[in-house]
């Protein structure tokens, strides 16, 4: 068994001393590649799925929702126990953070079991309702039946996924999410193609990978190769875990379920238009998975080292973490933007057989949210920022604006005023207004932070107890 306080003495002084412009980069690459490999698996999906024509192609897309929905049970626990942990171990609170691992991956657990029980048995109502069109709704059901089965590990994997980075384990994460991934895009064409099982054998390909992935990420815990523990021993719904989950979580829980609503939305107001508006939209929106995948990705990897140093009061380096991630992602995502906007067109040609009415549309969506993709990184980091430091409030009302009160508006104005195109460009303008909304929030952060390295600010007495 290895010498856990030795392990625990070792990435304190590498979360507290190493360089920031070396340790961010270092807790993010891990992630932002398993991220890039979710997102390409994820894509591999409507790619394989598009020679089988654009109602496949559709419903697909249309499944997207469901592993929104499963993400948000997922990614709610775990967001607010990685946020916490982090500030937790940067407290040499040990015991209490594998408790906080404990409650959130069993709670995981027991919702991804509700989400798979509750959809097989109102399946066919549940993807008409996601936006599936009569042409489409078949191939719907055949895709969703699988991944359903498979949400028990989806939203425990999340925790799990988290809780490794808080740590300082994210190479554990990137293997368990980049196996998966690897393992999901060589299955798709065997069970698409080779076992002639369509669009069920991508849903087939995606569970499976799904599973040896949760695997791969619980191996650490239970080898005990981990700072934290996960046990039902562990298990402790005292007020400060149960109180800190649920509000650092909130966010994430309130932006995943606004992206559902604007999904469903675009989803039955495109499939009204045509399968082809259908199909160019869903792509497009699988398509930007990738940068926004790095930015989740990068994100994830600044959060707990900020959250960390703010537990341990080096607000100086809780300064210059947000400085270094907002600049480096901003100039990386401006690149990767301007080659979609160049090359649109052949993109969105890797995903239909000559469908020249998904190309037009699904070529100018993805010019218009990749011309405003920068701007909406600077807004995730900074959304993170506020999880990190264990200010739940900003953050929430930073996750209502992308999807909620940004969106909503601009779709029923854009697409009453402009028809197809205009609900084309609805997201955006959508992460375009959410960056002004943000402004007052980055001035706000930053003087907070500023503040406490100024005066010694101490976080409450009972805030880590």
């Amino acid at each position: 068994m290895p010498d856990n306080s030795n392990l625990n003495s070792r990435r304190r002084s590498m979360m507290l001393n190493n360089p920031i412009s070396k340790l961010i980069p270092k807790m993010a690459v891990p992630t932002v590649v398993a991220m890039l490999i979710t997102a390409l698996y994820n894509m591999a999906d409507a790619y394989f799925v598009s020679s089988l024509g654009t109602s496949a192609t559709a419903a697909v897309g249309v499944n997207m929702t469901i592993d929104h929905i499963i993400m948000m049970g997922g990614s709610f626990l775990a967001i607010g126990a990685n946020s916490y942990i982090a500030r937790l171990l940067g407290a040499k609170q040990n015991k209490k953070a594998s408790a906080t691992l404990s409650n959130a991956f069993f709670t995981a657990l027991a919702i991804g079991v509700v989400i798979a029980a509750v959809g097989l048995i109102f399946i066919k109502r549940v993807v008409v309702f996601l936006g599936a069109t009569e042409t489409s709704v078949q191939y719907a059901m055949d895709y969703a039946s699988y991944i359903l089965v498979a949400a028990p590990f989806m939203t425990s994997s999340f925790v799990l996924n988290q809780c490794l980075r808080s740590e300082g384990s994210p190479v554990y994460s990137m293997i368990g999410m980049g196996i998966g991934g690897l393992l999901n895009i060589g299955l798709d064409p065997l069970f698409i193609f080779t076992f002639d099982m369509g669009v069920a054998g991508a849903a087939i390909a995606t569970a499976i990978s799904k599973f040896i992935g949760f695997c791969i990420l619980i191996a650490p815990y239970l080898l005990k190769k981990s700072v934290l523990r996960i046990s039902f021993k562990n298990i402790s719904f005292s007020s400060d875990i149960v109180r800190e989950i649920s509000f650092m979580g909130l966010p994430s829980l309130l932006r995943f379920a606004l992206q559902i609503v604007a999904s469903v939305l675009m989803n039955n107001l495109a499939g009204n238009y045509s399968d082809s508006a259908l199909a160019g939209i869903s792509v497009v929106n699988r398509i930007m998975m990738i940068p926004g995948g790095i930015v989740l990705g990068y994100g994830q990897g600044f959060m707990p080292v900020a959250g960390y140093n703010w537990g341990a009061k080096r607000f100086d380096r809780v300064k210059r973490s947000y400085t270094f991630s907002s600049v480096s992602i901003f100039a990386l995502i401006m690149a990767m933007s301007a080659v979609m906007v160049i090359f649109s067109e052949q993109i969105i040609l890797l995903f239909t057989e000559g469908d020249a009415e998904m190309v037009r549309i699904g070529s100018f969506s993805l010019i218009a949210q990749s011309l405003v993709m920068p701007l909406n990184a600077l807004v995730i980091i900074l959304n993170m920022y506020y999880s990190a430091l264990g200010k739940p409030i900003g953050a929430i009302i930073q996750s209502l604006s992308r999807q909620g009160y940004c969106f909503i508006p601009l779709f029923f104005i854009l697409s009453g005023i402009y028809g197809i195109m205009g609900l084309a460009a609805v997201q955006a303008a959508a992460d375009l207004l959410s960056f002004v909304v943000s402004i007052p929030f980055a001035i706000h952060i930053v003087r907070f932070v500023s503040r406490a390295e100024k005066n010694e600010l101490q976080l409450p007495e009972d805030h880590l107890e």
